[in-house]
């Protein structure tokens, strides 16, 4: 770069510093969710609508669908100020859809497994010093399906018990070939009633949900690979166009993703100096469910480097309501890959759910635990810094609004877990 560009660059970066948002790129990517993605359109059509009407400011929200992606365009009008944004979603519930269509049989071996995994490596011990929320939410499809099993294997051979003493007055091995018809009937279609009502219990979407991060140890699976490319792509491009801000949303699992693909675009130089500014969200995450474990070696690395980084800014959003998140654990210094310096980020704070809903809304949401972990994503009715929709359609970049915010007192950052090699 010869000083004629340099100089262009380094005004430019002045520009920007002092320049409000007028264009936003922001690329959300979901959790394990088998929904398509436009249920967050929806989602952020209904929500803001309301939190403008608590904030007094104005969302406008038009769809848009493209070859590939998926997505939809904001107009907002925040403080005096009108800002675009466009959205992309990282689609990947295909990927979910395809790994959740197990029978029940496999299901209950994949519980075997996935218990397997998490105890034989020493993972869940250690994820019971940080937060017993996410643990128990972990443990709750596993104790249900054996609880499911259970009752039908016992209602089973209550039945068939009664079947047997009716038909042994013909012939007992009429009685015996009765016992096992009811019996294996009577579990069968129990099993199938309790997968058919899991829009309720939520038990089959949790297992599928954590095994299938543990089914590989912590590595991410090929196919999953490929897409977080493509939407890195995706990100570089929009790094390089003229766009103030490249907003990266990262809710749940997909906090961890968010993660190695930012690592991956710096590591590979394309976040260009003086282009626009790089935030990264990551809300309600679960990363130490991932980096706990044996071969979560990319991620572990991604978490070092990036926490390091000097070309973006990385805020970490989580709550004590929420019992599905690992709430204000930093998530580079428990998985223990915290470097001995110059760590800057992620910025750890909390969305304060008994302070920024009101009694009674927090009363109506408290034990609707999947809700919650969605609530980063809705409407607060006593907002406090924390806010989606002026972070995403603002006129606020992510770190002009979190500058000089201090973490968390309550934050928890010791390294915890007992793998912390960094090698993919």
């Amino acid at each position: 770069m010869d000083a004629t560009q340099q100089q262009q660059v380094n005004q430019r970066m002045n520009q920007r510093v002092n320049q409000r948002v007028k264009r936003r790129r922001v690329f959300y990517i979901p959790g394990y969710d088998p929904i398509h993605p436009r249920r967050y359109r929806e989602l952020y059509r209904s929500e803001g609508t309301a939190q403008a009407a608590i904030s007094g400011y104005d969302l406008t929200l038009i769809g848009r669908q493209g070859p590939g992606t998926y997505g939809w365009q904001v107009t907002g009008n925040i403080d005096g100020a009108e800002t675009e944004a466009e959205f992309d979603v990282l689609v990947w519930s295909d990927i979910v859809r395809d790994s959740m269509e197990l029978n029940i049989p496999a299901t209950y071996l994949l519980m075997a497994r996935t218990a397997w995994t998490y105890i034989g490596s020493g993972a869940l011990r250690r994820l019971m010093r940080l937060r017993k929320g996410p643990v128990i939410a972990a443990l709750y499809p596993v104790g249900m399906l054996i609880l499911q099993l259970v009752l039908a294997l016992v209602l089973g051979i209550v039945l068939g018990e009664a079947a047997r003493w009716g038909a042994a007055l013909l012939h007992p091995m009429v009685g015996l070939l009765a016992w096992w018809a009811v019996f294996l009937t009577v579990v069968t279609l129990l099993l199938r009633w309790f997968r058919k009502i899991d829009n309720k219990l939520y038990v089959y979407y949790l297992m599928h949900d954590y095994s299938y991060s543990a089914a590989s140890k912590g590595a991410n699976p090929p196919l999953l690979e490929a897409r977080m490319a493509d939407f890195a792509d995706a990100i570089s491009a929009a790094l390089e166009s003229d766009v103030d801000e490249v907003l990266v949303v990262g809710h749940s699992s997909g906090a961890h993703l968010g993660v190695s693909i930012l690592a991956d675009l710096i590591r590979a130089g394309r976040v260009p100096k003086g282009g626009p500014a790089l935030g990264f969200l990551s809300l309600g995450q679960v990363v130490p469910m991932v980096s706990f474990l044996p071969k979560a070696g990319r991620l572990r690395a991604d978490l070092h480097d990036l926490s390091q980084s000097d070309r973006l800014t990385w805020v970490d959003v989580t709550a004590p309501g929420d019992g599905c998140a690992f709430a204000l654990c930093d998530p580079v210094s428990v998985s223990g890959v915290a470097p001995k310096q110059g760590k800057r980020w992620p910025l750890v704070i909390s969305a304060a759910f008994t302070q920024t809903l009101s009694p009674d809304r927090w009363a109506e949401l408290r034990w609707r635990f999947f809700r919650l972990h969605f609530q980063y994503l809705c409407a607060f009715d006593r907002p406090g810094d924390y806010d989606y929709f002026q972070i995403t359609a603002g006129p606020e970049t992510l770190s002009d609004r979190y500058k000089g915010r201090a973490p968390s007192k309550s934050r928890i950052d010791v390294a915890v877990s007992k793998y912390t090699n960094m090698t993919p």
